[in-house]
Parts: C-alpha cells; structure tokens; sequence
C-alpha cells in the first residue's frame, strides 16, 4: 500500500479533465510550456549555439526525460511491491525530468552563481549595488518550482502550470531554503520564500530534506546523462586527454589521477573518510572498461570516421547500461527505519562523480571558457542593474513586454529581475545587452523579447 495520499491533487484544477491521466496531463504541460522551448538557446557547458558537437540545455534535458523513465519502468518491474509503496508513476517521473532544468539562466553555471551574488546584494567587481538584498539569493533548482508554479503561463485565472503534488514534490531535488547558517543549505535549495505555500502543498506527507522516491530517481538520472553524455560531447571535440587520465600501459600511472581526487572530495559535501581508496576504485573499474572498449578512442583524434562513431556510441551505451540499474527501491520496513527512499549502489555512484569531475577538470576549468564567462558575467551584471532599475521605477520604459507580468506578482523587484534575467535565452541576453548599451541600435521593429 501507498504511504503517500493526494497525489494527484492540483492545488487549482483550472482546467476540465480529458482523455489523459493526470500525470500524462503534467508531462504534456510542461513539454508544451516556453520555457521548455527556451531551453535550446541556454547552455549545458559550452555556449549554447557555439557548435552542433555539445548538448544544450534542452538535449540534455530530453535525455534526462528518456533515462528516467526508463529507470522508473525498471524499479517497477523490479520491484513491484517497494514501486507500489512508494507510488513510482513513470509519467510523473519523466515529467520531473523535463522540468527539472526550466529555471537555469543564461550562461550555466556561471550565470547562476552571478544572479546569486546580485540578488543577495553582494559586491560585484568592487561595485556595491543599489538594491536591497533578497536573502532567498538565486537557484537554478528553486527557480525551476518556481516556473511551473509561478512564472509560465498556462491559465488566465491562476499561475504557473497547475500541476499535481506527485510532479511538483518529484521536481524537489532540495527540499528546503536557502539558509546561511547551514553550509549544505547555502549552495542548493529548492524553493523561494514566495513559494512557500507551493512548497508546502507539494510536500505534504514528507519530512524536511527527505526527497520523494521520485525526485530520486530524476535525480540519478541527470547525474548519468550529466556524466556520459558531456563527456562524450568533450572526446568529440578533442578536449579530454584520455591517455593522461586512462593510460593503455598498466605500468603508466594516470597523471591527473591525483588532482581528479582532491577535487572531486572538494565538491563532495561531508565526503566520507574513505573517499580516497573508493575514486581510486572507481577509477581502475572505468580503467579496465574504457581500455577495453575504447582503446581506439584513447589513441586516435577524433575525426568523425564510422569506427570512431561506434566506439563512442558502444562506449556510452555501456555506461548507461551500468548506471540505470543501479538505484533500488526501499522497502517499507527500510523507509520506516530511515525515510530514505532509495539507494544507489556505491561503486556506480562513485564512478559517476568521477566522470564528472573529467568534465570540470579540462573543460569547465579552461581559460578559454573563463574568458568567454569573464564577458557573459559583465552582461548579467549590466542587465541586472538596467531591468532593476526599470522595474524599481515603476515606468518599465525598455522592459521587454512578456515580461511586464513578473512585475505584477507581488514578487520584490529584485526578485522580478531575476525572473526577467533567469527567462532569457542565450541569444536574447546578448542582443538585450547590446541595444541597453548602444553596441547593436537593431530594428524598432525587433522586440528582441517576444
């Protein structure tokens, strides 16, 4: 039996009921919605637009969808009993997944990371700004309730998309606020102070930070498609020095191993003591797998031939393959001991941060990208200050007009701005930027933003 009751509530039901089940009703809002469209024009690593080699926001989002669901029809196949108690619905999962990136800015994680700072009305550059500070800051997961609760349009009498308690509680990777006194609390949270009541009604029947199994599951599946899929963007492009960090001579240390370590134990908050031996592990498994499919890959720069193509592909078939199945369910015994939903198997998720860590090691960390990053956090700046500024007077004389709605929520204008910012594709942000400041003059007759 379910442990979990109203799930399919709405907190609104604005619209009639038709063919579908509540849960596919979900999925369809958000995959119709325009933030998801938006979605293409925003990037994953590298600049969205920069090359057709790298997955944008939006592929990577379809990709998360696609392994979600497929984990979600896995557990249930699995484990018939622990997916009944805990309600896995594989709609309600893949719906998850198509919303969890809806609120990323402009620019990655960079761009994140500068709307905090302004928001929170920290010094930029050695300016202090205008604006009163809104402690809530800035989050791509808490903006991304905040959207299919608040910011799309759908309804002429409510906002957002209206949808069910299961979607919005799956889409809660971080189910808490910002809160400065708790470091797990200050670089993820889930919601806003004005989505407080959202917050709540989606997290009805759940204790504070425990996720719902399925969050878990959409989870896992972004760290898989965050892990192979990137990485495979970055061999295609030459950037990933395989042989520095796979040798094929079982004799050669892997040079970069050592550092690969340090900074994954960086970003893993509360690692454990054995961290150390278990990436050291994790790394002679994906050692002997890589040598062994992709010996080629390591040896050969990549140039697009058949071979290639099918390596790659057999490669990240592989580690797919790995990944899916191995996150388990609890059992109702297990979830009344510990209120954890799920475990992931310790060796896979290992190898997972791992690959990660190859990704911000020789891409997120090249000077070629902190230079291209140096000018997209002086257009985020520069356009916080000039739509604050726009919104704080009351005038709107140059805010683009879809977004004159934010400004009518009651939201501080502060937090209107990082609305206004956070729904900009790549594109709009730079040609915004541009007209704000005399670069392009364009056409009266090009808005810019529809």
């Amino acid at each position: 039996m379910s442990h979990i009751s109203g799930r399919e509530d709405r907190r609104f039901e604005a619209a009639k009921k038709d063919q579908r089940s509540r849960f596919a009703r979900d999925r369809d809002r958000i995959l119709y919605c325009s933030a998801f469209r938006r979605l293409g024009g925003v990037t994953q690593i590298v600049r969205a637009g920069e090359s057709d080699v790298f997955h944008n926001r939006l592929t990577h989002t379809m990709k998360v969808a696609q392994l979600g669901l497929r984990i979600a029809q896995n557990v249930t196949e699995k484990q018939p009993q622990e997916a009944a108690f805990h309600d896995i619905n594989a709609d309600v999962v893949e719906a998850a997944c198509l919303a969890h990136d809806l609120g990323h800015p402009p620019f990655g994680h960079m761009g994140e990371y500068v709307l905090n700072s302004l928001v929170l009305g920290k010094p930029i550059e050695g300016k202090e700004p205008r604006w009163k500070a809104d402690e809530n800051g800035f989050e791509g997961n808490a903006q991304s309730f905040r959207v299919i609760t608040k910011l799309a349009v759908r309804f002429s009498g409510e906002d957002g998309l209206d949808l069910t308690r299961a979607t919005l509680g799956a889409v809660i990777k971080y189910p808490w606020k910002r809160d400065p006194d708790i470091p797990s609390q200050t670089s993820k949270w889930g919601y806003y102070e004005d989505d407080l009541e959202d917050f709540e009604f989606a997290r009805v029947g759940f204790q504070h930070k425990e996720k719902t199994a399925e969050a878990e599951i959409m989870d896992w599946a972004d760290d898989i498609a965050y892990s192979v899929h990137d990485l495979e963007d970055f061999h295609r492009c030459g950037a990933i020095p395989w042989a520095r960090i796979f040798p094929l001579d079982p004799d050669r240390d892997p040079v970069d191993l050592d550092r690969m370590i340090t900074n994954v134990k960086e970003k893993w908050y509360g690692h454990p003591s054995d961290a150390d031996g278990r990436l050291r592990r994790a790394h002679e498994r994906l050692s002997k797998l890589i040598t062994t499919v992709g010996s080629n890959l390591i040896l050969e720069p990549y140039e697009g031939t058949r071979e290639q193509r099918q390596k790659i592909r057999l490669l990240t078939s592989q580690l797919i393959g790995r990944y899916l199945p191995a996150i388990r369910l609890s059992t109702e015994a297990e979830y009344s001991d510990t209120k954890v939903a799920v475990a992931i198997d310790q060796k896979m998720s290992d190898e997972v941060r791992l690959l990660k860590q190859i990704a911000r090691d020789y891409i997120i960390s090249s000077s070629a990208l902190a230079g291209q990053q140096k000018g997209q956090k002086r257009i985020l700046q520069d356009l916080f200050q000039d739509i604050y500024d726009d919104i704080s007077s009351d005038k709107r004389t140059y805010l683009p007009k879809r977004f004159h709605h934010l400004c009518e929520s009651g939201a501080s204008a502060v937090r209107a701005t990082a609305d206004c910012i956070a729904s900009l594709t790549e594109n709009e942000a730079y040609a915004l930027h541009a007209r704000f400041n005399g670069y392009a003059a364009g056409s009266v007759l090009d808005p810019i933003v529809r």
